[in-house]
């Protein structure tokens, strides 16, 4: 076999490096196409590992559009109404990566594992970076608003929600509203009334 026949094999493409560092759960919006031709944008926390990974819950437009096309775009964005609209609501777009994206990576998905939490059926995701770019580079800043937006919309999107207490949800919602309040911008108060919205909270 010659050297060029190695690079004709599909398997042997170089894969791309994430343009960030992760640890812990990162809180991502995740961009798919959908059967409309429209990419549906959805809040997706990536775990850190090698390789990286994600789970989807329920039969989400995420999840399906994973098993149809394989792929996906992961986004990284300081926008807190950007991921309320993705968290919790239909949000489509014309082109896969946001506007207020910082950088975004095009990964290939697998599903690996599967199984049953409740009532609720998850499946685990390996996400293998293809390409990714840095958009927009800036100097980091601790946002208590914008970190009490993220974690209103998991309160809110598991209302209702077989396994979880609600009126503890609720609870939780009011105590991120206050921290918004004394701790957040024009712009996470915006995000915190798309949650009331999108959830009926």
């Amino acid at each position: 076999m010659n050297g060029d026949e190695s690079d004709s094999n599909p398997g042997s493409e170089e894969r791309a490096e994430w343009p960030v560092s992760l640890s812990g759960v990162t809180e991502t919006v995740v961009t798919t196409l959908g059967p409309n031709g429209l990419w549906n944008a959805a809040a997706l926390g990536l775990f850190a590992g090698d390789p990286v990974t994600a789970r989807t819950w329920g039969n989400t437009r995420t999840r399906r559009n994973f098993h149809r096309q394989g792929e996906a775009y992961v986004q990284f964005t300081t926008d807190p109404g950007d991921f309320a609209d993705a968290a919790l609501s239909i949000y489509e777009l014309e082109e896969p990566v946001l506007p207020s994206a910082d950088a975004w990576v095009r990964v290939d998905v697998e599903r690996v594992d599967s199984g049953t939490e409740g009532e609720t059926e998850w499946e685990e995701w390996t996400l293998e970076p293809r390409e990714a770019e840095v958009l927009d580079e800036r100097v980091p800043t601790v946002d208590r608003g914008f970190g009490a937006v993220v974690e209103a919309t998991v309160a809110a999107s598991r209302l209702g929600v077989e396994g979880y207490d609600d009126e503890r949800l609720r609870d939780r919602l009011e105590h991120c509203a206050a921290i918004v309040d004394r701790a957040g911008g024009p712009r996470e108060r915006e995000a915190l009334d798309r949650v009331r919205e999108h959830a009926e909270w």
